[in-house]
């Protein structure tokens, strides 16, 4: 069972990938331990043993004790220009978040663009939250659980985000879409 410690350990793990601008995915595959190990240590579900750690740290890389002396601070910001958004994500699939840290925030906002035939990918995949958002323009075909719907401008969609879920652009066009996640476990 997933403690008070467990959680100050899985928002610093966040902060330290962020820091060093790496998705989840990304460090995923730098470490060697699996995506959704990754995502249950940051939601704070599960202790990590020290090797598993060690491994993720790695992939950072940052050492054990760079880790532990690391206090992540929440953002105090509050306007971000365009051009001050993050991008965390991948070719052809840009997701720029409202902030660089999400420390001490209860909620996630992604300016999402996904390019022709761009995918989050084949493997539907569920995180602890909820989300929803806006498609802007574009056409995007969403999954959730067992149903699939392409959504066009104007369209949108909220679903608990434990449900596996996936998103695939469709059309001659780009598609943004802008969407929210709180908690921010994505």
């Amino acid at each position: 069972m997933a403690n008070k410690d467990d959680d100050d350990l899985g928002l610093r793990l966040r902060a330290v990938r962020e820091r060093a601008g790496l998705s989840q995915r990304a460090l995923a595959k730098r470490s060697g331990v699996p995506n959704s190990t990754i995502s249950l240590i940051e939601a704070g579900k599960v202790n990590p043993s020290v090797g598993a750690l060690k491994r993720i740290l790695e992939g950072v890389p940052v050492g054990m004790s760079d880790f532990f002396a690391f206090s992540p601070e929440p953002e105090r910001k509050v306007f971000y220009a365009a051009e001050e958004l993050t991008e965390i994500g991948k070719t052809g699939l840009s997701l720029k978040q409202v902030g660089n840290s999400l420390v001490g925030r209860a909620m996630m906002i992604l300016k999402e663009t996904y390019q022709p035939g761009a995918d989050t990918g084949r493997v539907m995949y569920g995180h602890e939250a909820e989300e929803g958002g806006i498609v802007v323009s574009g056409r995007v075909e969403v999954w959730v659980g067992d149903a699939r719907k392409v959504l066009g401008p104007g369209d949108a969609y909220y679903f608990d985000s434990r449900q596996p879920h996936r998103f695939r652009q469709v059309g001659p066009e780009p598609c943004e879409v802008i969407s929210a996640c709180t908690p921010p476990t994505f």
